[in-house]
């Protein structure tokens, strides 16, 4: 279930507690559960329960995968009930610390937006965009609602264009311009009585909509199971049936290439990869009652992956090193360009 969806089609606190016990029975993705679970509390108006779930994850003796990210999340959570003064203190830590992930940033940020703060708003998109993009050609689709974000309050402050405004606009792809779009005049063209201007703004929203829904990840995208060569030589050792699924090493990494861009060019969103390992296959298949040998059980095991938010985004972006662990470029490995 996303966090995004109406309260009038999700319990979220009953939502929020089958997530908690799901990051019961997998500690090793309790990161990820855990703050879909705090999402779901947010929205469901219970905000202590969520601060709660961060103070957890923060506390946690084996360390997290995105710590700025969690204390963005609870700063954000803590000034929408009345802590201001902690959660400005929290947001300065995490500008001190200079995360490399630009969701922290972008987070404290719009917290700071939201709350009409828009100097300082304007002071970390800023730095967030210097410290992430100098000299960064092509921007990476995660950065983007940095410059979209500083675009927007630059806009509300009657700013003029700059470099990285005219970046923002460079990566932009919708039809209608992020200066429409960051308009603050916006607002008076929604209580007009002329139907013109009224199905404008309508179009504009929509536009704006698209941006939104295309910046949110689903929890559940549709993935490519992949087994690493020791892994594949593991499993085809202890269940040989399984051998007509994997001919060879070579024709799996092939095969999930091929498969992942017929996907692509059918217009399948939100492709990903998620890495199996043979004990925890032989857990998924203990749960479901199921021999480990029979091949059906595989996509449902790739899906139970990537819905514990173990899927990695197909394709990599520009420059990095390809999906199958060969430490080469994409391009120079599995990508197009090989």
């Amino acid at each position: 279930m996303r966090p995004d969806t109406p309260a009038e089609n999700v319990d979220h606190t009953a939502e929020a507690a089958r997530l908690e016990r799901t990051a019961g029975l997998y500690p090793e993705d309790a990161e990820a559960l855990l703050l879909r679970a705090a999402a779901h509390l947010e929205l469901s108006g219970d905000r202590p329960s969520a601060t709660k779930l961060y103070d957890r994850l923060l506390a946690s003796p084996d360390g997290l995968d995105n710590p700025h990210l969690v204390r963005a999340l609870k700063a954000s959570n803590l000034w929408e009930y009345g802590h201001e003064a902690e959660a400005r203190a929290i947001i300065e830590g995490v500008r001190a610390s200079a995360p490399q992930d630009p969701a922290p940033w972008v987070i404290v940020a719009e917290a700071l937006e939201n709350h009409d703060e828009l100097e300082a708003a304007h002071e970390t998109f800023t730095e967030a965009v210097r410290h992430l993009l100098t000299d960064v050609a092509h921007p990476a689709q995660p950065t983007h609602p940095l410059l979209f974000g500083r675009h927007r309050v630059r806009r509300m402050l009657g700013r003029s264009h700059d470099e990285w405004d005219a970046l923002a606009d460079s990566v932009h792809s919708l039809p209608v311009s992020l200066d429409e779009l960051h308009d603050p005049k916006r607002v008076w063209s929604l209580g007009s009585e002329n139907p013109a201007e009224l199905e404008a703004e309508i179009l504009r929203l929509r536009a704006e909509l698209g941006a939104y829904r295309a910046a949110l990840s689903r929890p559940f995208p549709v993935a490519i199971l992949h087994w690493p060569a020791p892994e594949l030589s593991e499993l085809l050792e202890a269940y040989p049936a399984l051998a007509e699924e994997y001919p060879s090493q070579e024709e799996h990494l092939a095969s999930i290439e091929r498969a992942l861009r017929e996907l692509s060019a059918s217009g399948t969103p939100n492709l990903g990869i998620v890495t199996g390992t043979v004990p925890s296959y032989e857990a998924f298949a203990a749960s479901e009652g199921s021999s480990p040998g029979d091949p059906t059980l595989l996509p449902q095991y790739a899906t139970t992956l990537a819905a514990r938010g173990r899927a990695v985004a197909w394709p990599p972006q520009d420059g990095s090193n390809c999906w199958c662990g060969s430490g080469r470029a994409y391009g120079e490995c599995h990508g197009p360009t090989a």
